[in-house]
């Protein structure tokens, strides 16, 4: 059997992507099933999003960006190759989708939430929490399917390089 290795650059890129799209679909995944508002009192709701949010709101898109930039390098790398580039595509675009629900829905609403006090709420909050939590489960699906992609694409990928 005439084995090619896989440069370990690569390797490392292959690796930075899992893990930086693994922890954004584990964190959003954990917020989903243990952080649901919907079970939450208006001030419990409130306080709870705003340390979530200062923890948070940057630091998700920061690792988000870099499994973005590593699975450019990795599709761009292996552009004629068939399906692990589709995967790695499709991968993308789900990172990119989950990335733009966060940039241009669920962080806009958070600047308003952390503008709130838990003690007077806006009229209609309750709308506007139910329109985050939509919008997360949507990111938070797109993040898991993107990890399965993506792992399944590396798979693909490495296995080009047995022959």
């Amino acid at each position: 059997m005439n084995r090619k290795s896989v440069p370990i650059w690569i390797s490392i890129i292959q690796i930075a992507a899992i893990t930086s799209i693994a922890l954004v679909a584990g964190s959003t995944f954990g917020i989903w099933l243990g952080y649901n508002p919907l079970f939450y009192s208006a001030s419990t709701f409130v306080e709870v999003h705003q340390g979530a949010v200062k923890g948070l709101n940057f630091l998700l898109p920061a690792i988000a960006m870099t499994a973005i930039v590593c699975v450019i390098v990795l599709a761009y790398r292996i552009r004629r190759s068939g399906t692990p580039f589709y995967l790695y595509l499709l991968a993308l675009a789900l990172i990119m989708s989950g990335g733009l629900i966060t940039r241009f829905i669920n962080q806009p609403i958070n600047a308003d939430i952390v503008n709130w006090s838990p003690t007077s709420l806006p009229d209609g909050w309750q709308s506007v929490r139910n329109t985050w939590w939509t919008f997360h489960i949507v990111r938070t699906i797109s993040s898991i399917t993107a990890m399965v992609l993506l792992i399944i694409a590396v798979l693909q990928d490495r296995s080009r390089n047995q022959t």
